[in-house]
Order: structure tokens, then sequence, then C-alpha cells
């Protein structure tokens, strides 16, 4: 997800609500034991996605696997919203 965030950075992450994500928001997603920081890009209704999906791609697109390699993401493999990066304390942002 660089520049956007950056490997050892912490994240605040909350439990998508009703209606979320929405295109531009930072989600975590799982795979198994594996959990990966994208960017949801489009919902269903646009790209042609059903009802249960996403597509996410990461910000740094020269070196990310995402939707453009692996399709689109069912929506209950959304772990989480991110909220704000709060360490480093250098660069705390919010999203």
């Amino acid at each position: 997800m660089l520049p956007t965030l950056h490997p050892g950075d912490f994240l605040a992450v909350r439990a998508p609500r009703i209606g979320e994500p929405h295109a531009g928001q930072i989600v975590v997603i799982r795979h198994g034991h594996i959990e990966t920081v994208k960017r949801v890009i489009a919902v269903p209704g646009e790209r042609a996605l059903e009802a249960d999906q996403l597509w996410v791609e990461g910000d740094n697109t020269a070196a990310s696997t995402d939707s453009r390699s692996t399709g689109p993401i069912a929506r209950g493999a959304i772990a989480g919203v991110v909220r704000a990066r709060y360490k480093p304390l250098r660069a705390v942002r919010t999203f």
C-alpha cells in the first residue's frame, strides 16, 4: 500500500458497518491465516460486480497483487475497515 501505508505501520481497524465498505476505503482482507490491506476501488453495480463482490487494488500498482491479477473478492473476506494509522507517531493519519 505504499505510498499510503508502509511495512510495520500499526493500524486501527473496525468491523465493517452496514453498507460498507465504500469505494475509496482501505480494508483488511483475510485469506485463511493471511491478512492483506487494499483499497476498495469498485462495489456491486460497478465494473459488472455481483452483489457479494468487491474490486480491490493496492496503492503501489507496480508491486501489488490484487483484483487486477486475482479478480474480484468476496465481501465476506473483508475482516475490517482501516480507520487510522497510529504508529509510527510521526505519521499518524486518519482515513
